[in-house]
């Protein structure tokens, strides 16, 4: 892998000027450099890790992988790239999505515009010169009309509810923030708090591994089969050939991916149907299952009877019935929290040596110095992996003081939750804008099509403003609150409010707990961001360029 480029960490004596601010080294942050050196822009990109790769960069722990095909998960905007790189595998592992975006950024020159292990702590707009001043914990400043914020919806680590940690004296593993070298489990005794998707990653990998496994599990996630597999020569040879059409079908797709989604009522097929049409989803893999029918997501019962399909399949699988029960999820709808895909995760639980423990009957009391105790007695470890997830969608803009028009800060727009326009503007924070933002489809979509259109429409923004001599935009507050008042209106019909997940924000404690990103879907999405384009951006506050104090004067 090339080798990042280290920042010059002394403090810069003046503000450096350029025309436009990338904050994030992820999909979104290295095409919005992509797409303004295309477009001739002077920028300066800032990422906090010593390379790009977002959370490819920092999720390194043991079975990391994409739940989306590889080749959706990739970029649209060059055929050059598409032609070129290869994937080896439907679901691409951790290490080939960071040779991915090794190759892309070498490829494309985009790390000499980048400061690595340089984090943003404040960014604060001027209203009189219309420009926004970042300041790095160095102190720097680098200043610019235009800043755009492509930190993530997954940044931000969630720590555990319970103390102790800085007690423990084994090895303290989390998954978000995993070690560069290899870590041997080997011989050790293991504990890994968390089961969603990433701790359900862990465990498979680390099962064959440790001499002992305890999987500590508050609320069992619904897992389905991943299917992984091989990619022929002859395969990739054709999606190559069709890359153009696939990329078509993805962007006009309710997920912005290529995954097939059926308009098909659960009830509307008779009970043998539905059950082969379960049988067949489950067989294939992926995510299947979730676009088997097109009302799931809407219709409780049916959602109970997919759950229940789920769960048969669970007992199917673990052979002990006592495991088998506590790994069955109850109390949520399926799908309701984020879908996940497994290779052998409940055959897992077959070894003598892996242990499940049920901290919904016995919850964690603390971490101790040899390992965790419950309410059941101490678990000794030589090893903690810390799986608790994220302060998702907010977490990462929320981390910086942010701070636009007559003072207002991001924390006060956002006390009562986030507020945006298309989850991609905001009224009261002027050129300040965001890639896959809350208020948008966020988490609910192919994460690099919505980058790829939040980054596309940012730059045409830019570019009307530069070609009409305006100083800044913001929507109006009234354009604000009609999109969030058709957020709220779909968000209330969506079984996703059962749940308790980083979704709606209850996985924090004190976060304001509700569904705000956009379920309409992700073609509906970029319908709405054609709208808001048209007619000059009709529905923004549009502010002409402020003339230098000098020649007012003049």
């Amino acid at each position: 892998m090339t080798t990042a480029h280290m920042p010059d960490t002394s403090s810069c004596a003046q503000p450096i000027h350029v025309d436009v601010l990338i904050v994030g080294g992820g999909f979104g942050g290295m095409y919005a450099v992509h797409k303004f050196k295309q477009l001739g822009l002077s920028l300066q990109a800032f990422e906090a890790g010593s390379d790009l790769g977002g959370v490819w960069y920092w999720n390194r722990y043991p079975g990391a992988r994409v739940d989306l095909p590889s080749i959706d998960y990739s970029y649209s905007f060059s055929s050059e790239i598409e032609q070129e790189w290869n994937w080896s595998e439907q679901y691409a592992g951790q290490p080939e999505l960071l040779r991915y975006i090794d190759f892309v950024a070498t490829r494309l020159d985009l790390r000499r515009h980048y400061r690595f292990n340089t984090r943003i702590r404040r960014a604060e707009w001027d209203d009189v010169q219309q420009l926004w001043s970042l300041t790095s914990e160095a102190g720097d400043v680098y200043q610019a009309p235009f800043c755009i914020m492509a930190t993530g919806p997954l940044s931000i680590p969630k720590q555990p509810e319970f103390g102790g940690l800085e007690h423990f004296t084994g090895r303290l593993l989390h998954a978000a923030r995993w070690p560069h070298e290899p870590v041997d489990f080997s011989g050790q005794r293991v504990g890994v708090v968390g089961t969603g998707s990433t701790g359900i990653q862990i465990v498979q990998e680390v099962g064959r591994q440790a001499r002992e496994l305890f999987v500590f599990q508050r609320t069992p996630s619904f897992t389905m089969p991943m299917r992984n597999t091989p990619l022929e020569p002859a395969y990739l040879a054709e999606v190559k050939r069709h890359y153009a059409g696939i990329r078509d079908v993805a962007r006009s797709s309710p997920i912005g991916g290529v995954r097939p989604q059926s308009t098909r009522a659960f009830f509307s097929v008779t009970l043998a149907q539905r059950q082969a049409l379960l049988e067949d989803a489950w067989k294939h893999g992926g995510l299947a299952m979730l676009g088997t029918f097109g009302d799931l997501m809407i219709n409780e019962e049916a959602n109970e009877q997919v759950a229940d399909f789920v769960r048969s399949k669970i007992a199917e699988v673990v052979t002990d019935p006592a495991i088998a029960d506590k790994l069955k999820p109850r109390g949520y709808p399926i799908f309701a929290r984020r879908p996940c895909l497994d290779t052998d995760y409940y055959e897992t639980y077959n070894l003598p040596h892996v242990h499940l423990v049920d901290c919904l009957q016995t919850p964690i009391l603390s971490a101790t110095e040899g390992g965790i105790r419950t309410a059941a007695g101490e678990f000794p470890l030589d090893a903690l992996i810390l799986a608790t997830g994220y302060d998702g969608l907010t977490g990462a803009l929320l981390a910086l003081d942010v701070v636009g028009r007559k003072g207002c800060t991001l924390r006060e727009k956002w006390q009562h939750g986030p507020r945006s326009h298309l989850g991609i503007m905001l009224a009261g924070f002027p050129n300040l804008f965001m890639t896959t933002g809350p208020n948008g489809p966020a988490a609910l979509a192919n994460i690099i099509r919505m980058s790829e259109n939040d980054v596309d429409w940012i730059a045409n923004a830019i570019m009307h403003l530069r070609a009409h001599d305006l100083g800044s935009m913001e929507p109006t507050h009234q354009t604000e609150n009609e999109w969030m008042e058709l957020v709220q209106a779909l968000a209330r019909h969506s079984l996703i409010n059962k749940a308790k997940t980083w979704w709606v924000g209850s996985n924090i404690a004190g976060k304001p707990q509700g569904l705000t990103q956009f379920v309409g879907g992700f073609a509906k999405y970029r319908e709405h961001c054609a709208a808001a384009a048209a007619h000059g951006y009709a529905g923004h506050h549009l502010e002409p360029r402020h003339q230098p104090a000098a020649a007012v004067a003049a």
